[in-house]
C-alpha cells in the first residue's frame, strides 16, 4: 500500500497551502501554472511570481461584474495583472471592502486566449478552502519539476476536479448520550469527512424509529445566531425551535453541518455584513464577493441521514431546495413542517430577500 497522499488528500494540502499563501502547483493537459490566494498573497511571494513571467488575476464572473471587467470564459474572467502592480492592487480587485469608497479600479483587461482550465481549478480551490474566490496564477515550463525543487504541492486537476466535486465520504467517530434543555434523551454523533474537512453533528432526540419518517432538520452552523444571539437572521430561533418540537414529539434529528455563511465561511459571512452595512442585501452582497447565493452541499445532510438510518424525513424547513436535494439524494420528504420564527426589526430586510430571490416560503 503506497505511504504517499492520494488526490482527495492532495486537495486537502492545497487547500491549507492556498490559506497561508503557499503557492500551489496545478497542471492540466500538458500545461502547469503556480497559483496562490489573492488575499493570502504576500509582497516577497508576489515579487517572486512576478519574476516567473506575466500574472493573472483569476475572478469569478460574479465579481467581475461588479467591476465592469469582461468575463469571456463565462463563469469566471483572467485580468492581466498590470507590470506595476502590488499586492494592494490584487487585494483592491478581490476584496470588495473599499468598492464604494475606491469604485474605479481600472482600466481592466481581461485575457481572451489560451486555456481557462487551471485558472477555473484555482478558484474552485480557493472557495473550498474558504477564501474569497481569487487567484493569482503564472504559467510555468516545467512544473513538476519546480514543485520538486520548492516542495510544493503538485495537483492533477484532470484528477483532482472530478474528486472536488463529488460528497466526500462521511464516517462516524463516536456517538454519546447528551441530555438537553430540549430533551433530557438526547445523543451527539459526531461525522468525518475523509476529504479533512470540517465535521458534521447529528444531534437525536429520543429514539426515533427507523422504519418511518423522522422529524428532522438541516441546520447549517450560525456561529453569530447560534451563539452569539445575532439579530440579524433567525438562525438561533430556527435551531432552538426545532429542537424544541423534536423534544415536544420525543423523537426526531436535526443535522448541524458546518457550512457557515451558507457555505462561504465565518470570515467571509462578516465580509457579506460589512457589505450589508453599505446597502447591499445578502445576496447582492455574496455576489460582489464573487460567490453564488448559496454555496452549501446539501448532499451531506442526505449522507448523514443514510448513515443513521433514516430513508424518510418531515422536513423542518421554509426552504424548497432543500427538499430537492433531499428527494434527488434518496431521502424522502413526506412532509415540509414550516419553521416561522425569528423575525426581527433587524432581519426584517434579510427574511424579505430570502423569500424574494432565495424561494424561501416565509
Amino acid at each position: 500500500m503506497p505511504l504517499g497522499p492520494d488526490i482527495v488528500e492532495r486537495l486537502n494540502r492545497a487547500r491549507a497551502d492556498l490559506r497561508m499563501g503557499v503557492p500551489v502547483l496545478l497542471s492540466s493537459g500538458g500545461i502547469s501554472a503556480l497559483a496562490v490566494a489573492a488575499e493570502a498573497i504576500d509582497p516577497a511571494r508576489f515579487a517572486a511570481l512576478s519574476a516567473l513571467g506575466p500574472l493573472t488575476l483569476a475572478i469569478t464572473a460574479r465579481r467581475a461584474e461588479t467591476l465592469k471587467a469582461r468575463a469571456y470564459d463565462d463563469d469566471l474572467a483572467r485580468l492581466i495583472v498590470p507590470e506595476d502592480a502590488t499586492p494592494a492592487w490584487i487585494t483592491a480587485i478581490a476584496d470588495p471592502a473599499d468598492d464604494l469608497r475606491s469604485p474605479m479600479k481600472g482600466p481592466l483587461h481581461s485575457r481572451r486566449d489560451g486555456d481557462p482550465t487551471l485558472a477555473r481549478a484555482a478558484i474552485a480551490l480557493a472557495k473550498s478552502a474558504r477564501l474569497l474566490p481569487a487567484a493569482v496564477l503564472v504559467p510555468v515550463a516545467d512544473g513538476r519539476a519546480l514543485a520538486v525543487a520548492e516542495g510544493l504541492t503538485l495537483i492533477d486537476w484532470d484528477r483532482a476536479a472530478p474528486a472536488l466535486s463529488e460528497a466526500a465520504a462521511i464516517h462516524p467517530v463516536v456517538s454519546a448520550r447528551l441530555p438537553m434543555e430540549a430533551a433530557e434523551a438526547g445523543r451527539l454523533h459526531v461525522f468525518r469527512p475523509e476529504d479533512g474537512g470540517e465535521e458534521h453533528y447529528a444531534i437525536e432526540i429520543g429514539h426515533p424509529p427507523r422504519d418511518r419518517p423522522v422529524l428532522a432538520r438541516l441546520h447549517s452552523a450560525c456561529f453569530t445566531g447560534d451563539l452569539l444571539g445575532s439579530l440579524k437572521c433567525d438562525c438561533g430561533p430556527q435551531l432552538r425551535a426545532a429542537l424544541a418540537q423534536m423534544g415536544a414529539e420525543g423523537a426526531g434529528v436535526l443535522l448541524y453541518l458546518n457550512q457557515e455563511g451558507r457555505g462561504i465561511g465565518l470570515a467571509n459571512k462578516m465580509r457579506a455584513y460589512s457589505l450589508q452595512d453599505q446597502g447591499f442585501d445578502t445576496v447582492e452582497a455574496n455576489h460582489r464577493l464573487g460567490f453564488e447565493d448559496d454555496e452549501r452541499d446539501f448532499r451531506l445532510g442526505a449522507a448523514l441521514l443514510k448513515k443513521l438510518g433514516f430513508s424518510a424525513v418531515r422536513l423542518l424547513t421554509n426552504n424548497p431546495a432543500k427538499i430537492r436535494m433531499m428527494d434527488a439524494n434518496g431521502i424522502s420528504v413526506t412532509e415540509r413542517v414550516p419553521l416561522k420564527v425569528g423575525h426581527t426589526r433587524h432581519n426584517e430586510a434579510y427574511l424579505a430577500t430570502k423569500a424574494k430571490k432565495s424561494g424561501h416560503l416565509l
